[in-house]
């Protein structure tokens, strides 16, 4: 496994797992694939890793990564991920899937617009479940099975807005009257009179990266994974891609030593 946050991050919408994902591959590309699709998220799936689990040195995993990569399976990039304290900072990202997409869904998966994977649902809910078993933590709030499953859309609504179980238990049995006469009315309305606000919707800041050099771009200018430079086109049709923030700063510090110089220099003359 690749350190906390780091390692492989599998893509969303993928299709059901078959025999034939990887039949379009060449042989080695495919069985690469076929590993990587096993692996679980978090894995380090760099060519140095790869090259002590496969039968395969560095420079042919490289080669296989870059082709995985052409064929849709595979991008490299940055994300930016915030901590538990509100800080941000750029993450180096591997994104992998088992179903091959084109450059105008790794376009849009780069914006936040990619499609979430749609999971079945569970006979009970974590919702349900969760009110099944509040008369464990507050006896006087036994609910039926019909209550349970009348008042389970409520609490999926806190978890859609980032509630955790804990936070719905405190609103729920925090303060409570003595007696409680209703119980599933005095949950039905906990739940809709404290419900918290929605979350402000935050789309993911993402960067892929040329497969060959590394160069940072958009995803427009990087077709199949590569940039223009390393697909032999001339360097003018692929716009500037945007720097980083140390490369700014250094730039910024040699416009400011540059006007002090032509300063000093006016001043002597």
């Amino acid at each position: 496994m690749a350190n906390p946050g780091y390692g492989k991050r599998t893509t969303p919408g993928q299709s059901p797992r078959t025999n034939h994902d990887f039949g379009h591959l060449p042989p080695r590309e495919a069985a690469i694939a076929a590993y990587l699709d096993r692996l679980p998220d978090g894995a380090d799936i760099s060519v140095k890793t790869l090259a002590k689990q496969l039968p395969y040195g560095q420079c042919a995993l490289g080669t296989a990564l870059n082709r995985l990569q052409q064929a849709g399976h595979l991008r490299r990039g940055r994300e930016c991920v915030t901590a538990g304290d509100g800080s941000s900072r750029w993450i180096t990202r591997t994104w992998f899937t088992r179903t091959a997409r084109d450059d105008d869904w790794w376009t849009a998966f780069t914006r936040g617009d990619a499609p979430r994977p749609q999971t079945a649902r569970p006979t009970r809910s974590r919702a349900h479940i969760l009110l099944a078993a509040l008369g464990r933590t507050a006896p006087v709030l036994s609910l039926s099975e019909r209550d349970c499953a009348t008042l389970a859309p409520l609490v999926t609504d806190w978890f859609a807005r980032g509630a955790s179980e804990e936070d719905v238990l405190r609103a729920l049995t925090s303060g409570l009257p003595t007696p409680v006469h209703h119980a599933a009315a005095l949950v039905h309305n906990r739940l809709t009179s404290k419900l918290p606000p929605p979350p402000t919707p935050r789309p993911p800041l993402r960067v892929l990266e040329c497969a060959n050099c590394g160069a940072p771009g958009r995803p427009e200018t990087l077709p199949g994974g590569r940039c223009s430079a390393c697909r032999g086109e001339r360097a003018s049709a692929q716009p500037p891609a945007p720097l980083s923030a140390p490369m700014i700063h250094d730039r910024a510090a040699e416009i400011r030593t540059a006007m002090f110089q032509r300063r000093q220099e006016k001043a002597s003359t």
